[in-house]
Parts: C-alpha cells; sequence; structure tokens
C-alpha cells in the first residue's frame, strides 16, 4: 500500500469566530492510501486547542510509514489496532488514517461505506450549518445568504441572550446553540430558561470540559436539553457522561476516525444518550466519511465544506440540510 500526504490552506467563506479563537484559513492534511489502482482518502485539520499542527500530523504520520504501507489485507477494525499504539498523542492523524482505511477498504469490496455496515440511509438526521460569533446584523446576513432548515448558533459573549432573541426575528429554524465551555453554571441555567422561549432544540458544552460537578448540577436544573462536546473526546468519556449530559457530539479527528467513534455512537445508545457527530471546519473529505454514520446518529453537524470559500474534493453535496450521497463507492471522495 502507498501512502500519499497532501497539506492546504482552506480559505474560508467568512471570519469564524467561536468563543476562544477566530479564523480565515484552516490548515489540513489529506492522507491518501492506494493500493491495487484504488485510493483512500482521509482529512485532518490542525487545531491549536489540542495543539495539532499540519507539521506535528505529518512528522507523526511519517514515523510509522513503513507500517502502514506494510498493510494489506487487514480489515480496517485490524488496521486501527495496529497503528493506534503509535498515534496515542495524535488522534487528529489516526483518524485521518482510520477514515482513508475504512474508505479504500470499502471502495477495494465495490460498496459505498454505509452499505458495508448495512445501514439504512431512508432516515437521516439532517444537518445544521453554523452561525459563527460575530455583529448581529453580519449574523442575520449569513442566514439570509444560506436559508436553511436548521442553524447552530456560536455563543459565548455578554450578549448570548439578546443576540438569539435578534436572530430568532428573522429565522422560524431550528435553533441549537453552541457555548464552546464559554459559560457558568449560573449562566447555563438562566440561558437556558431564556432560550426556552426562543424554541431552542439544545444547548452544546456549555462549560469548562473537566467541570463535571457543575455540568451534574446543569443536567439536572436545565429546562433544555445539554449536548457533551469537549467534555466527550475519547471513548471512555461516553460513560462519564452519562447522567451528567443528555447526549454526546462526537468528532471523529477527536476520538480517532470513524473505527472508534462507531463504537462510541453504540456504547452512547446503549446507555440512553442521545447520538451526534460534529465537524471540524474541513473540506469534503472529511465531512463525506461523516455522511456514511448518518442512520445511527439523531443529530449531526456537518456543515464544514459549506463554510469553505473554495473546496479541494468531491463528494457528498448537501441540500437544504439533507445530505445527497454520489455515485462512487467507498466515502465517495474525488479529490480536485
Amino acid at each position: 500500500m502507498k501512502l500519499t500526504l497532501k497539506a492546504y490552506d482552506l480559505k474560508l467563506k467568512h471570519t469564524f469566530r467561536i468563543s476562544r479563537k477566530t479564523i480565515d484559513f484552516q490548515p489540513s492534511l489529506i492522507v491518501i492510501l492506494e493500493q491495487d489502482g484504488f485510493f483512500g482518502y482521509g482529512e485532518a485539520t490542525s487545531n491549536p486547542y489540542y495543539n495539532i499542527t499540519i507539521e506535528i500530523l505529518q512528522n507523526d504520520i511519517e514515523q510509522i510509514r513503513t507500517l502502514i504501507e506494510e498493510t494489506s489485507t487487514e480489515t480496517p477494525e485490524e488496521f486501527w489496532t495496529k497503528i493506534a499504539p503509535f498515534l496515542k498523542n495524535n488522534p487528529f492523524a489516526l483518524c485521518a488514517l482510520d477514515n482513508a482505511y475504512n474508505d479504500l477498504y470499502a471502495r477495494k469490496k465495490g460498496k459505498k461505506l454505509y452499505e458495508l455496515w448495512n445501514y439504512d440511509i431512508g432516515h437521516n438526521p439532517l444537518t445544521n450549518y453554523t452561525i459563527g460569533i460575530d455583529t448581529v446584523e453580519n449574523m442575520v446576513k449569513k442566514m439570509e445568504e444560506l436559508p436553511w432548515p436548521i442553524y447552530k448558533i456560536k455563543l459565548g459573549t455578554p450578549d448570548d441572550i439578546t443576540i438569539v432573541t435578534e436572530l430568532r426575528k428573522h429565522s422560524d429554524a431550528i435553533f441549537r446553540v453552541d457555548a464552546n465551555c464559554a459559560w457558568t453554571v449560573g449562566e447555563t441555567l438562566n440561558n437556558a430558561k431564556a432560550f426556552k422561549n426562543l424554541n431552542i432544540e439544545f444547548i452544546e458544552q456549555p462549560l469548562n470540559a473537566d467541570d463535571w460537578d457543575g455540568q451534574r448540577e446543569v443536567f439536572t436544573k436545565s429546562v433544555l436539553p445539554i449536548i457533551a462536546d469537549e467534555s466527550c473526546i475519547k471513548e471512555e468519556d461516553v460513560a462519564k457522561c452519562y447522567n451528567h449530559f443528555h447526549g454526546v457530539n462526537i468528532k471523529l479527528m477527536k476520538c480517532g476516525g470513524i473505527t472508534p467513534g462507531r463504537r462510541m455512537i453504540a456504547e452512547a445508545k446503549k446507555l440512553g444518550l442521545k447520538t451526534m457527530v460534529g465537524c471540524m471546519t474541513e473540506s469534503s473529505v472529511g465531512i463525506s466519511a461523516i455522511a456514511h454514520l448518518l442512520p445511527e446518529l439523531d443529530y449531526v453537524d456537518m456543515d464544514g465544506a459549506l463554510l469553505l470559500a473554495e473546496d479541494i474534493a468531491s463528494g457528498v453535496s448537501i441540500k437544504y440540510g439533507k445530505t445527497i450521497y454520489p455515485e462512487k463507492t467507498g466515502i465517495g471522495v474525488t479529490l480536485f
């Protein structure tokens, strides 16, 4: 098997701001695995919050190039188990490799990835479209630019209730709000009460990731469901979220790819937690991988490629929240 790495700077349509950062470009690394004329694609982005750079991604993958290229007939689970011990500190790199291998494996079998898993795509959830922190005027403009059935509103400012109140005047769409760890317990409970009257579906990660006592109080008292994000990174975090959150938002790059992501979804379902998969600001390579998990999810946030000024690949397309799969096998990606 042949390994190729390609680095890109993904330009965004608009400056994107959340509670802890603002970006105009998103550095990204594409992993390509080639065998017997078939290609598999995976993606990992840089992320300052998790100390991930493109250089670190490249270096860590290069350290195990021989191990990767010696792979031949292993299943995706066997491949993940083989390389995971060498990437304990870099789940982003592990994700890119795991997703690329899942893609390659399905293509060699002549199937779409969801077909390989025997998933039924007949009742897939719609994806939200994210509105980053900005002036209310600019946030309204972004909503008008792309009418959508579900918006995720990024919050974490002193004016969060005012922002949502004003945005609600301009749309009847479902709203979800994401504070990215920016609130206290008191702020969360007060905001939830205000948002309950504004038709908000749920609140995502209001508190610091390790504030389990605070999150238990919020879980007990909040009038709106609370979904974990930064508090649910690895497989063992799912059980910790039980009785602290109503659901979990699993990020493939944070957990190490599709293979552990599917295990986390299964564990969440056993515990009665709502299941969600989220994305980074990434190209259609990463987004198309997420799309094959949709039948197992209650919610999904896979709008990353929609935020780009220009994509680097074709794959799944999204029309008014609905995911449309291409005819191609695997995850359906073609790199431009």
